[in-house]
């Protein structure tokens, strides 16, 4: 049942069975570390408002009162009895315009790549029957306690005048290249009583069309593994019960550390150096689902263990399912997938990009940029039923990262408003004229900009236009005015191009014709910028 509303999704009945989607879900996560961010020239909107910047801002969610250990990373007032030194510093740091370390300013082109992924993260999730939820920054430090495993302590703590105890929502990895203190994540989510692995397929389906609308499918790689197998694996090497999660951890790390600092961090968890050998070289494995099963089909010890025979089991299913759905040869089945979140309970899944030796650089190393898997006890955490969940989280900063690299290396022109309706001669720059224009497209749902001066000259405004990426420029003359007549012309068009000048319409046809002009230039910004494999 795929419902079309949600009234209440923080309280899933047993009637419920919905396909939840969360679009431009901010994240705050802060570390002990000091976070490495992304280098970006984005100019910060302090800069850009002190130079004449056109632009408009999302106002996002804040907390207000006591603060706890978030009060450290933001200055505040002080009676501490300060020198003159000390003032003249402080004077030198205020004229220093930045944006706190770990975060960024979203501007101009950087929100059209942005909004891209959010469109194609969107468009998805519509296909295959998501209902949109949106959820608060922060939340009881009581709900997210104990569900991140040993990275509970990078949860970053709040607390309010009302005396509750809140945290801000993080998820796993800690901050590197492309992880900043803040960001945006896209989630969908399946929760209810579902056939056996009919769900995960659709759930990976899912990620192999984001990607493609994207253009990445071709470059991302997704690494799944089942929580079942993993646990049967580390059972069957003789890791104790009570320290499967813990080695789940260590071997999480297998791809930012080499294998012997991950078998070294297993051995000062307390397991024997011939067990971590053990759980090494069955972790070396990865490749297609078949190939998989029958490797773990052939060795007896392993097929002896019930988990590791179940995990089989369901994997065989996943493997029908998404040759039904196409997608087969997009996954490898890796047996050092680990994902060390406590709460998953099987199949696992991380999408990595696996860049050309053209495209890879230190800014787009970024690791994965997709996961998620089953968790079947979350929401029983919570309600007086166990309601079984899959879902997966796009890393939109770390696919931002991907595209702004390809689009500085190929250098796409990304539009800015529609129209730039310009001026040429008149004694008095014929403002309320121009103004009259602009209104017309405007009510015609086009958007238009013109230069707020009085009498701006010609070169000026073309300068304006083509530095904001605009493809149109309405040029209007008094004697053109007069006859009803407003010139036309499309911006970068080749010296030799029959229209090169523009073109004389009817002032009546105007927002027809700029219409018409804008699906032609949009069809080829689309050839410019990385389409769908």
């Amino acid at each position: 049942m795929r419902l079309p509303v949600l009234q209440s999704p923080r309280t899933l009945s047993s009637r419920l069975r919905p396909r939840l989607c969360r679009i431009t879900t901010r994240y705050g996560a802060f570390s002990q570390r000091q976070p490495n961010p992304l280098t970006t020239t984005t100019p910060t909107a302090a800069t850009l408002l002190s130079t004449g910047y056109r632009g408009f801002y999302q106002q996002q969610p804040f907390s207000s009162g006591n603060t706890g250990s978030v009060a450290e990373s933001f200055p505040t007032s002080s009676t501490t009895t300060r020198t003159g030194d000390d003032m003249d510093k402080e004077k030198t740091d205020k004229s220093a315009v930045k944006v706190p370390k770990g975060t960024r300013d979203w501007v101009g082109a950087d929100i059209k790549i942005r909004d891209r992924i959010f469109k194609a993260a969107e468009d998805a999730f519509t296909r295959h029957g998501g209902v949109a939820l949106d959820t608060p920054v922060f939340e009881l430090k009581s709900i997210l306690s104990g569900k991140y495993g040993e990275d509970s302590k990078l949860i970053y703590e709040l607390a309010d005048q009302g005396g509750e105890d809140l945290a801000l929502r993080y998820d796993l990895t800690a901050i590197a290249r492309g992880r900043m203190r803040e960001f945006y994540q896209c989630d969908f989510d399946i929760a209810g009583e579902y056939d056996s692995m009919i769900p995960d397929a659709e759930i990976l389906r899912i990620v192999y069309e984001v990607f493609s609308s994207l253009g990445l499918a071709k470059d991302v790689t997704v690494k799944i593994n089942h929580r079942k197998i993993l646990d049967g694996l580390f059972a069957v090497a003789g890791v104790p019960d009570d320290k499967i999660r813990t080695i789940s951890s260590a071997v999480d790390k297998l791809d930012k550390l080499s294998r012997e600092e991950v078998k070294k961090e297993m051995i000062e968890k307390g397991l024997e150096g011939s067990v971590a050998d053990e759980i090494l070289e069955w972790t070396k494995y990865s490749g297609d689902i078949p190939k998989i099963i029958e490797l773990l089909t052939k060795d007896e010890k392993m097929f002896a263990n019930e988990k590791i025979k179940k995990g089989i089991e369901e994997m065989g299913l996943l493997h029908s399912y998404l040759d039904a759905f196409g997608i087969a040869d997009q996954v490898s089945f890796d047996l050092a997938l680990a994902r060390g979140l406590d709460y998953y309970t099987g199949l696992i899944y991380e999408a990595v990009i696996e860049l050309t030796a053209k495209d890879r650089s230190a800014e787009t190393r970024v690791g994965s940029i997709a996961a998620g898997g089953r968790y079947d006890n979350l929401v029983g955490m919570y309600g007086r039923k166990q309601i079984p969940c899959i879902g997966i989280s796009f890393g939109v900063d770390r696919i931002f990262t991907i595209l702004k690299a390809r689009h500085e290396k190929e250098k796409p022109r990304v539009r800015g408003s529609d129209v730039y309706v310009m001026v040429f001669g008149g004694k008095n720059g014929l403002l309320p004229e121009r103004m009259g224009i602009a209104r017309m497209l405007w009510d015609a749902g086009l958007s238009a900009e013109f230069s707020p001066k009085v009498k701006p000259r010609l070169p000026q405004q073309f300068k304006a236009a083509e530095t904001a990426g605009i493809p149109l420029a309405v040029i209007i003359g008094e004697d053109e005015l007069k006859a009803g007549k407003v010139k036309v012309k499309v911006m970068g068009l080749p010296d030799g191009h029959p229209e090169k000048e523009g073109k004389l319409i009817e002032k009546t046809d105007l927002a027809a014709e700029c219409k018409k002009l804008l699906a032609d230039d949009a069809q080829r910004i689309n050839g410019e910028l990385p389409t769908s494999t």
